[in-house]
């Protein structure tokens, strides 16, 4: 059996093309080699679909201490904490 993966390009990050699409490049490996780089496009719609979804996915999980500052807990004064 053959094993793929795909995963971000470490060092490339999100960057925008096609006036306003979003682009997130992708290096896919067979059985730990290089095969190629792909980039996922999304326009801004899907982009903020992709971005809910995740967003639900991960709200019951404590962030961890290397997370984005959007990932972040803020905590209000006199208030409960929120992400």
């Amino acid at each position: 059996m053959t094993d793929w993966q795909i995963g971000p390009v470490p060092g490339r990050g999100l960057r925008r093309v096609n006036g306003g699409e979003l682009a997130l490049p992708l290096q896919i490996l067979q059985g730990g080699q290089h095969r190629a780089i792909a980039q996922l496009e999304l326009t801004p719609a899907e982009a903020e679909q992709l971005h809910a979804a995740l967003c639900y996915a991960l709200g019951e999980r404590p962030p961890p201490p290397d997370a984005p500052e959007c990932r972040q807990p803020v905590r209000y004064p006199g208030g409960r904490q929120r992400y």
